[in-house]
């Protein structure tokens, strides 16, 4: 069982950036790759970003490549996800996972309860 809670959210105006964590419970934080979603008002959820186990493998959605950054320090059972020139459309809440699968598809096994950020001026 991981649990994980997600913390750094808030307002940015656009061009901004934002850096979001994800603590993750237990001893085996190490053993999942690690994912970002995200959830805009209105909207189905989206993948963002992906992590595998070690962290030398990273995958993006287009809409943020570039822009995004996801990393892991499994020495500290969490994952980040920088987020830079953000833009009013990457407003959502944005949810961390965790599974047994590198993959952009949405099933993993578990999942934070998100934080919001919001880009607006």
């Amino acid at each position: 069982q991981v649990q994980l809670v997600e913390s750094g959210g808030g307002l940015v105006q656009p061009g901004g950036s934002l850096r979001v964590s994800c603590a993750a419970s237990g001893r085996t934080f190490s053993s999942y790759a690690m994912a970002w979603f995200r959830r805009a008002p209105g909207k189905d959820r989206e993948f963002v970003a992906t992590i595998n186990t070690s962290g030398r493998s990273t995958y993006y959605a287009d809409s943020v490549k570039g822009r995004f950054t996801v990393s892991r320090d499994n020495a500290k059972n969490t994952v980040y996800l920088q987020m830079n020139s953000l833009k009013p459309e990457d407003t959502a809440v944005y949810y961390c996972a965790a599974g047994w699968v590198f993959s952009q598809n949405d099933n993993y096994a578990y999942w934070g309860q998100g934080t919001q950020v919001t880009v607006s001026s």
